[in-house]
């Protein structure tokens, strides 16, 4: 039972670079929707459609406008992108838009890149290598300079299976994002259908969403609920971080949303105006950034304006490393620390930087070198929050491993360790208490589902358990949760077998009746029984279901198995064994056996044979001994 993944690729590039075809040829999905779109041929929304999916994993693909007066739209689609393939026409190379973009995938924190060079076949090969020269050497210092690149044309499909595969090959290397956290999802569209109401659609940050919950619209405040969930146009009853999902809302008209607000499952996330934030300028600023400059903030899919303010000088052209200010909003939006941005200059247009929000509840502070420095110890972080952060990326650390990753000496180390949000266990190893949480919660979500579609299954073999969670977290850390569920009660464990602690293991409801009426058969009709399927048969009990009724009346002893064909009543064949065992002595040949339990030879030769195979005798020669 491996633990699907879930991605979404976005296809970044230059207007008339193909990354529209390029998207239907790896999807046979044509993502440009509305009739504008066909006839200008550009791409205005975002388009979507499924790229590949296995057992293992999931793939979606954005294909992100690339005309410049839709780069907003762009941003909203990259903000929830795990990989970007980067398209570059080969008879036209990297333009001013391909720059820009690639600007944009930086501030945006992608790491992950390929770049997919299009409509080779309109070049001659030795114009190929010249435009791979260029491309090579244009991405230089950007986040695409190792990326591997493919040739490829959209029209004869050459080099397409082998983008395909370098994407899933890529991927299922890759870490899916957090499912763990509180389910928050940033509006990029709103409709509403015909008999269903307001849906909404995008891409799930973090956290997963199920269909019956009970979610908020922030900033809004507006309460709702899934009253149904789609992936990719299929219905679905559960959405996870990286897909792309619409949600049908009750309790909310289409008038009273709009792109840019935050569907979440907590109320723990920031509404604010005022950010604190770590930017980085892109190298070729046209015009000066000077304080208290309108700007227009992109974070997830809102668009907002507002205004930054440097604490430190007073204009800005040129700088290389990361500048410590804040953006004061016109109006509020959802963010936390960590997230991504990017700002523009609203005229003339362009894109000015973009950066990392460092603490979404910003106030207002003096101009000066203190403030800055303020700024400085709130990106690094407390030393406890510096734990935090690495036991949220490693999981499970040992002490020098802690040292390595917090820069804090050990004394300090030790000192925040003992905060009761940390825990050591194995006598080595630290991990947060909220981790074990998590992972209890989720070890008894899945126990509570596999109990509830196998209930006669006394639980999930530990291994397999084990090995669908290992890509998420170390072993030994699921080890001890389970030791400790066990210890508590909270789950609990039979030879190889986990299950929820007050589990047991029973007939569907709905197949009890039937269940009991062929048992008193069986028993009705004692030694001489048919084959165990008639019985099925008789009772109606569907095919599907005699496999996992048949090992559960057998570990119940409710019935003992002859062989592959015969079974006997539970009691039954108790009474035979304890018959046969009063009125032997310490051994006894077959026609003893007969005598007492007066069995034709098709029923005792197999039952004796079970009686080796259970212990209760041992044969020797033409004897059984008991045991």
């Amino acid at each position: 039972m491996e633990q699907k993944r879930y991605f979404t690729i976005g296809m970044a590039g230059h207007i008339d670079h193909g990354k529209t075809s390029l998207t239907k040829a790896l999807t046979n999905v044509d993502t440009d929707r509305l009739k504008e779109e066909k006839e200008r041929q550009i791409s205005i929304e975002l388009g979507f459609a499924p790229l590949y999916e296995d057992d293992e994993i999931q793939i979606s693909v954005i294909d992100v406008p690339g005309h410049e007066r839709f780069i907003r739209q762009m941003i909203a689609g990259v903000a929830g992108i795990d990989l970007v393939v980067l398209v570059v026409a080969a008879d036209e190379g990297v333009m001013p838009q391909t720059r820009e973009h690639l600007d944009i995938l930086g501030f945006l924190g992608i790491r992950n890149g390929i770049v997919a060079i299009t409509k080779i076949d309109r070049v001659d090969e030795e114009f190929i290598d010249l435009v791979k020269d260029d491309i090579f050497e244009e991405l230089q210092g950007t986040v695409f300079e190792n990326s591997p690149f493919v040739l490829v044309d959209s029209l004869s499909k050459k080099g397409i299976d082998e983008l395909k595969n370098l994407i899933i090959d890529t991927l299922k290397d890759q870490e899916m994002r957090d499912a763990k956290g509180a389910f928050r999802l940033p509006i990029d569209q709103v409709f509403t259908v015909k008999g269903q109401g307001t849906v909404v659609r995008g891409t799930v940050y973090e956290g997963t969403v199920e269909e019956g919950q009970a979610l908020m619209i922030m900033p809004k405040g507006i309460e709702v609920r899934a009253r149904q969930l789609q992936v990719h146009h299929k219905p679905a009853k559960k959405a996870f971080a990286g897909q792309r999902a619409a949600i049908n809302l009750s309790n909310v008209s289409k008038e009273d949303l709009e792109r840019g607000d935050v569907i979440v499952s907590s109320e723990h996330f920031n509404v604010t105006r005022t950010i604190d934030v770590a930017i980085r300028v892109v190298e070729d600023l046209e015009y000066m950034v000077k304080q208290r400059m309108p700007i227009k903030c992109h974070i997830g899919t809102a668009e907002v304006m507002g205004r930054i303010v440097f604490f430190d000088r007073n204009e800005l052209k040129e700088e290389n490393g990361e500048i410590l200010c804040q953006l004061r909003l016109d109006e509020e939006i959802v963010t936390k620390r960590g997230d991504r941005f990017i700002i523009r200059r609203p005229s003339p247009q362009e894109t000015v930087g973009g950066g990392w929000v460092i603490d979404p509840r910003g106030e207002k502070y003096r101009f000066g070198v203190q403030t800055i420095e303020e700024l400085e110890k709130k990106k690094v972080g407390t030393p406890k929050e510096r734990i935090i952060a690495a036991l949220t990326e490693g999981k499970s650390l040992i002490l020098p491993e802690l040292i390595k990753r917090t820069a804090l000496d050990e004394e300090t180390l030790l000192e925040e360790l003992n905060n009761e949000e940390f825990l050591l266990y194995n006598g080595k190893e630290y991990t947060l208490k909220s981790l074990v949480l998590l992972i209890e919660d989720e070890l008894y979500d899945r126990l509570g589902d596999f109990h509830k579609e196998y209930p006669m299954k006394q639980g999930i073999n530990k291994a397999e358990i084990l090995q669908t969670m290992q890509k998420l977290y170390p072993k030994a850390l699921l080890d001890y949760v389970i030791e400790q569920g066990v210890e508590h009660g909270t789950f609990g464990r039979k030879d190889q077998f986990v299950f929820l602690g007050e589990f047991v293991p029973h007939v569907p409801p709905s197949w009890q009746k039937r269940t009991e009426n062929m048992l008193q058969v069986i028993k009705k009709e004692g030694y001489k029984v048919r084959y165990l399927q008639d019985y099925f048969k008789e009772a109606g009990i569907p095919e599907q279901l005699t496999g996992d009724l048949k090992r559960f009346l057998e570990e119940q002893g409710l019935i003992v198995p002859l062989d592959d064909q015969y079974y006997w009543h539970g009691e039954l064949f108790t009474e035979a064994v304890s018959s046969l065992r009063s009125k032997t002595g310490a051994d006894f040949k077959v026609g003893d056996a007969k005598e007492v339990l007066d069995l034709s030879r098709k029923y005792m030769i197999p039952f004796l044979e079970r009686l080796d195979a259970k212990g209760y005798t041992k044969r020797v020669e033409n004897k059984r001994v008991w045991q």
